[in-house]
């Protein structure tokens, strides 16, 4: 008998890679996850920002990261200016202060259609899902491990949970679509 509810994690792994991906697209807010997940090349090993000190939100257009260790400073600053966020960055010697400037219109429209893309992206892998689910479904039928009635039942109950996952990303784009317009 297959179980549905095993293919769930599955699903939920794409959701969760989604809305991981989408957290980092600026919007007219500044938010840690623009920077904590760039590596950094520190003590001979790359190391995400995020290990390495603290991130803060002072205001709305900028972000300040302290680190532990005062001798990464350096490597922070260059790991964020060749990761191309489109900040600008100043080091005080104790901190480096991420400045983020405004988003212009073309720059929101740019970042609905790589949501859109990326949307789309997701979808596409929760179908995939569903097509793996379902040729295991009909090869347990053919090889008479279950009823054609049990068959039907769990189509049913795949296009239901495919249904609630394309609707998360759907509710999600939408959400993050609205960040990203919003002045």
């Amino acid at each position: 008998m297959i179980d549905l509810k095993s293919h769930k994690e599955l699903f939920e792994s794409h959701i969760a890679r989604y809305r991981e991906e989408i957290s980092r697209f600026r919007t007219g807010r500044a938010h840690s996850s623009l920077v904590d997940n760039i590596l950094v090349d520190a003590y001979g090993t790359m190391t995400q920002i995020a290990h390495l000190g603290t991130i803060s939100i002072p205001d709305a257009r900028s972000l300040l990261i302290t680190p532990w260790d005062a001798s990464v400073l350096k490597e922070i600053e260059k790991a964020i200016a060749t990761a191309n966020i489109g900040a600008q960055t100043t080091n005080d010697g104790a901190s480096i202060r991420v400045l983020l400037p405004t988003l212009t219109e073309e720059n929101r429209r740019n970042l609905t259609k790589l949501l859109k893309e990326r949307s789309e992206k997701a979808r596409i892998a929760i179908r995939g899902v569903r097509d793996e689910v379902r040729d295991s479904i009909m090869t347990a039928q053919r090889n008479k491990e279950i009823t054609e009635d049990d068959k039907f039942q769990m189509l049913k109950k795949l296009d239901e949970m495919t249904k609630e996952y394309i609707e998360e990303v759907e509710g999600a784009a939408s959400k993050k679509e609205q960040e990203i317009m919003t002045i």
